[in-house]
C-alpha cells in the first residue's frame, strides 16, 4: 500500500527515535555518573555527587512517547503483530471484507483512543495537573504526546480502510494480505 501521509508517519517515528536516543543519554550519563562516584570512593576521595534528578520519571515519559508517536510508522509498514491464521485461508474476495472489518474496528477503538486522551490533556490543561514526583511535569505535555501518536495511527488506519474499500469495490479478487513483503504485492 502507498500512504500518502508517510512523511508524517516519518515524522513520527523520528519523534518516537529521539525520544528513544534521549532515554538512552539520560541513563547513560545518570550510569556514568554513578560509575564515577563508585570510582572516587574507591581511590578514597569524596563523591561529587552528582545526579540528575527524576530520570526513571522522565525515562518512563519518555518511553510512552516512543510507544505512541511510533503507532502509525509501524502500522504502515506492516510491523504490528497480526494473527492470519484463520482468514489466510480465505479466497481474496472474503479475505478483503475482513480487512475492512477489522480495520473498522481499529478505526473506532483508535478514535475513542484519541477522544479520551483530548479530554484528559485538555482537563489537565485546565486544571494545571502536574506530576506527582520529583519534576513537576505539567501533565498535559505527555498526554498531548499520547493525542498526537493516536492521531497519527488514526490517520494511517483511515487511510488503510479507504484503499481496502477501494479494493474491495473495483477488484476484490486482487486483494493481498496487508502484511505482504512487496509493495508491489498490494495494489
Amino acid at each position: 500500500m502507498t500512504f500518502k501521509f508517510d512523511k508524517l508517519y516519518r515524522l513520527g517515528a523520528w519523534g518516537a527515535a529521539a525520544c528513544m536516543v534521549t532515554i538512552c543519554v539520560l541513563i547513560s550519563l545518570q550510569v556514568s555518573f554513578r560509575l564515577m562516584d563508585a570510582g572516587l570512593v574507591l581511590l578514597g576521595l569524596r563523591r561529587t555527587g552528582l545526579s540528575i534528578t527524576g530520570v526513571s520519571e522522565l525515562a518512563s515519559y519518555l518511553l510512552v512517547g516512543a510507544t505512541f508517536l511510533g503507532l502509525a510508522y509501524t502500522f504502515v509498514h506492516h510491523a504490528h503483530i497480526r494473527v492470519t491464521l484463520l482468514i489466510a485461508r480465505l479466497p481474496s474476495a472474503i479475505r478483503v471484507w475482513f480487512e475492512v472489518f477489522g480495520l473498522l474496528v481499529a478505526l473506532t477503538l483508535s478514535l475513542l483512543l484519541g477522544y479520551g486522551l483530548v479530554e484528559l490533556a485538555r482537563e489537565s490543561l485546565a486544571f494545571n495537573d502536574v506530576s506527582s514526583g520529583f519534576l513537576s511535569i505539567p501533565l498535559w505535555i505527555p498526554q498531548t504526546v499520547l493525542a498526537t501518536g493516536v492521531g497519527l495511527l488514526c490517520l494511517a488506519l483511515l487511510e488503510a480502510l479507504i484503499i481496502a474499500l477501494r479494493i474491495a469495490a473495483r477488484d476484490p479478487s486482487s486483494f493481498r494480505e496487508a502484511t505482504a513483503t512487496k509493495d508491489s504485492d498490494i495494489r
